[in-house]
């Protein structure tokens, strides 16, 4: 070990003593000249020496440092060889000499001769910030260690910890000789010793060696620091590095797991009992007695010494969790040996026979002490033995946690000697109430308080908003159930037929309306935010571990925990009915249970319609997401997603002939969207959450009202799954007929129709849905979907696409010709000094304008389609004469 040798350099300077104290002579230097300089100036004036810098051999060619000198308005002078500087030297001047390579020999006599060198990046640092050169006692070439204070330990070779040293200081670090709270960084070559474990109890960064010769390499980088988290943590030292590990006890899934985990922090693992192995990691209540005997050198730690590393992101103590033997075999023969020589054991164990019984008597958790006789002044209350929350460990272990986890119970009344039907019910829900609080408690306790705590080290577990997406509205709900609490046991201690428990829950009704929905309604967020964040970061996968290997959590998973608030409404429903059943009619509370249980009921109502608002609000958002170019009308508080279908187009509208069409029916309009040609890039949220680019092109938002009829196209050898839409928008005077053949193959055609005529018919408020399905043959519509897929069909879509490319590449103008005809014909209208829109001859449609109404045509009635489908308008017309 090198710890505590001081290194001497080829200079004769010291390289490992502390450099803050060089550091410190600088100020005290400048002071004493200061001093002395006032105390002088009254004889004679100090002569002013300006600084200098002395460009060597390649940094005389560098036009970026010359322009950077030119920047910081200092002068420079170029040389070939420090003999041609001796001839230039003068005292009038401060010089700086900057190397390219400080390695060569130029460099070497320059720092023989105790010359102020620096490296070409500290220049050009200076010039980018504006800043006057630095002072330096020892050559810098760059700032990407520039306050940061080093410490080494483990390095056995001299040259190594020569090499880093240097390295360190021509990059700005400061070394120390010993470990203390000053150190930025310990460089460790092995996980022992003092220094490491001082550093892992402070949470101090452990690097390898190699994090200084990286960030060497990266030393001409003008914003580069080596303290970049980014850079940083590809050099940590693992938590597991050096170790060669062994697993007893566990399951082989659970086995395999912790071995994966082991490759992925540095460490090895071994079958048991193989010599080389460093730690045999126990299942301390699965292993009663070790299958063999450990060698001196063997730690033999409990699990939690494994994931508590991994939390740490640094190897734990082993002496905290040394594997202990629960019963040796010595133990049971002392403890069998005084129980039989000891005097009344028969009373002993006729005693605990009492106990057990009262034990088996009485409820889980019970507000009350058991009874006493005279010869047991202090015996427990089971209410004590079971009650989680009073544990000082539970209670004392994170931080602060609400105030009512730590109230006092005030069970200190005697249990009424008669205990009716109706006293044994609110007992029970008493009971369950304080069980449910004391879950809310181990949850906020041992997983959300730690989880929100400061200062963790090797950094934060989760980010804040992933807590949040986790825990909700949990400390809303534990707040709101312990003055429930509270209640039903001030209630229960000082019984009364006549007292009111309804109104107790009707006390609280609009809080639990407040509260439960934002919870349930992102429970299963919730669920899929600990398994992703389990699986992508392996310090939250041994957190939890830890914790949840604890007896407060009973052996339960988080997410298992986290159900608890999505039952306890129903359960406390329940009970509130079954007390009901066991109040008399005469007694007050009886309107109020009924009143307390039909607030219960909306409670859960609306949970359950705001989780359904919930849901749909979401489906919508995916939609706007995935659709580029949806409006923003399309997000309302009152719409909702039906159902989703994927066509092929079939005419001209709403796209080109063999387009992939996407439909989204919602109860009152049809978006409708193609799929896009070129995807873009991801989108990036600011929290870091890539989305995925969105893969449809928005065509038309349509009200469900603009749908006459809906046209159920007949099965024929050239028409497989098609259907058309007859539509008039309000802006046109002609109608529009759009066909598409469905491809979804899990939604049949007729229960895709029969829906979207049904939520039509709900828009204008019409009873009779099933009269707007017509049922029509494809050639009286010219409707096919022959040839759909052939490669003759995809060539003529290419060209098409490519056609209209062309001619808007060509284009001279971008305005399109509907909007160019619009503006015609309303300057033709305001020189004849009329309105623009003072007929129906010259108000022409938006999107799917005919070409009739462009040439100023009156368009037919609805008893007759759109002229635009001129090849065949007069096929058209003929069948459509009876739709409407």
């Amino acid at each position: 070990m090198a710890d505590n040798s001081i290194l001497v350099s080829t200079a004769g300077k010291s390289l490992l003593a502390d450099t803050s104290i060089f550091d410190s002579k600088v100020p005290e230097m400048s002071k004493e000249n200061e001093l002395t300089g006032s105390a002088s100036d009254a004889d004679e004036e100090m002569p002013q020496i300006e600084t200098r810098v002395i460009l060597v051999q390649e940094a005389g060619k560098q036009e970026e440092l010359i322009q950077a000198l030119k920047e910081i308005k200092v002068p420079y002078l170029k040389m070939e060889s420090v003999a041609e500087f001796e001839d230039s030297d003068s005292p009038e001047f401060e010089n700086i000499f900057v190397v390219m390579d400080f390695q060569d020999a130029v460099f070497n006599d320059l720092y023989k001769a105790d010359y102020r060198i620096l490296g070409p990046s500290v220049v050009l640092n200076c010039a980018k910030n504006g800043e006057p050169l630095p002072y330096s006692c020892r050559p810098l070439y760059c700032a990407s260690m520039l306050n940061l204070v080093l410490c080494f330990t483990g390095f056995r070779k001299k040259e190594e910890l020569v090499r880093l040293v240097t390295l360190a200081h021509y990059m700005g670090g400061t070394i120390r000789k010993d470990f203390n709270s000053k150190v930025t960084h310990l460089v460790a070559n092995c996980t022992q010793g003092e220094k490491f474990r001082a550093a892992v109890s402070l949470g101090t960064p452990i690097m390898k060696p190699e994090w200084i010769f990286k960030a060497w390499e990266r030393r001409n980088e003008q914003d580069f620091h080596a303290a970049a988290d980014e850079f940083r943590n590809e050099f940590k030292v693992p938590p597991f590095q050096d170790c060669m590990l062994s697993f007893l006890g566990f399951s082989d899934e659970e086995k395999a797991n912790m071995e994966e985990m082991t490759e992925m922090q540095g460490g090895i693992h071994l079958p048991v009992g193989d010599e080389r192995c460093t730690h045999l990691v126990v299942e301390e209540s699965a292993i009663k007695e070790l299958p063999f005997e450990p060698s001196k050198k063997l730690y033999v730690v409990k699990q939690e010494w494994f994931w508590g590393s991994i939390q740490m992101d640094a190897r734990a103590g082993e002496s905290m969790y040394l594997y202990e033997k629960a019963n040796t075999p010595e133990l049971k023969k002392s403890v069998s040996l005084l129980s039989l020589s000891t005097p009344n054991s028969n009373r002993k164990r006729r005693r605990l026979k009492e106990t057990l019984a009262q034990l088996a008597r009485e409820t889980d958790i019970s507000p009350f002490p058991p009874r006493k006789r005279p010869s047991a002044e202090h015996s427990l209350s089971i209410g004590s033995l079971l009650d989680i929350s009073n544990t000082p460990e539970s209670s004392n272990s994170y931080g602060e946690t609400p105030k009512s986890c730590n109230k006092p119970s005030k069970n200190s009344t005697p249990v009424p000697p008669k205990q009716s039907a109706r006293w044994q019910v609110a007992k029970e829900l008493y009971q369950t109430e304080s069980n449910y609080v004391n879950i809310l408690a181990t949850i906020i306790q041992l997983f959300q308080v730690p989880l929100e705590e400061e200062g963790q080290r090797g950094g934060p577990i989760l980010a804040p908003e992933e807590i949040k997406a986790i825990f909700g509205s949990i400390p809303d709900i534990f707040d709101v159930h312990t003055k429930i609490k509270e209640d039903l046991e001030d209630l229960i201690i000082n019984w009364d037929e006549s007292k009111s428990i309804g109104g107790i829950f009707l006390k609280y009704s609009k809080d639990l309306v407040k509260i439960y929905p934002p919870f349930v309604n992102f429970f299963e967020m919730s669920k899929e935010t600990i398994v992703k964040c389990e699986k992508q970061k392996p310090r939250f996968h041994a957190f939890l571990k830890i914790n949840q290997a604890k007896p407060e959590c009973g052996r339960q998973s988080l997410a298992e925990l986290l159900i608890r608030p999505v039952q306890r409404l129903p359960s406390v429903a329940l009970l509130l009915n079954d007390l009901k059943k066991h109040t008399a009619d005469d007694n007050p509370d009886k309107n109020t249970l009924e009143r307390a249980i039909g607030s219960l009921k909306e409670v859960m109502t609306h949970i359950n319609e705001d989780k359904r608002k919930t849901e749909a609000q979401k489906q919508i958002f995916d939609v706007v997401y995935e659709v580029d170019g949806c409006p923003a009308n399309l997000l309302s508080s009152h719409r909702s997603l039906v159902q989703r279908v994927e066509t092929i187009s079939l005419g001209e509208h709403p796209c080109d002939r063999g387009e992939q069409v996407t439909l989204f029916l919602f109860n009152d309009c049809l978006e409708i969207a193609r799929k896009r040609h070129k995807v873009i890039g991801a989108f990036k949220s600011p929290h870091g959450h890539t989305r995925p680019p969105a893969a449809l092109k928005h065509i038309h938002l349509m009200p469900l009202s603009q749908i006459k009829k809906v046209l159920d196209i007949k099965e024929t050898e050239d028409c497989h799954n098609a259907f058309a839409l007859l539509v008039r928008p309000p802006t046109e005077q002609a109608n529009v007929l759009l066909s598409f053949q469905m491809t979804s193959e899990d939604l049949p055609k007729d229960t895709w129709l029969k829906m979207l005529c049904r939520h039509v018919a709900n828009t204008i408020c019409k009873a009779d849905a099933e009269n707007l399905i017509y049922t029509a043959d494809p050639e009286s519509f010219e409707v096919n979907t022959k040839d759909m897929d052939s490669t003759l069909s995809r060539a003529s879509r290419a060209i098409k696409k490519t056609s209209k490319r062309v001619t808007r590449a060509f284009s001279f103008t971008k305005t399109p010709k509907r909007a160019f005809r619009r503006t015609l014909i309303a300057t033709q209208s305001s020189v004849e000094g009329r309105s623009p829109c003072s007929s129906s001859d010259t108000c022409i449609g938006s999107r799917l304008t005919s070409t009739s109404s462009l040439a100023g045509i009156p368009s037919p009635s609805l008893v007759s389609l759109p002229a635009f489908f001129d090849k065949r308008s007069h096929t058209l017309s003929r069948s459509t004469t009876h739709l409407i």
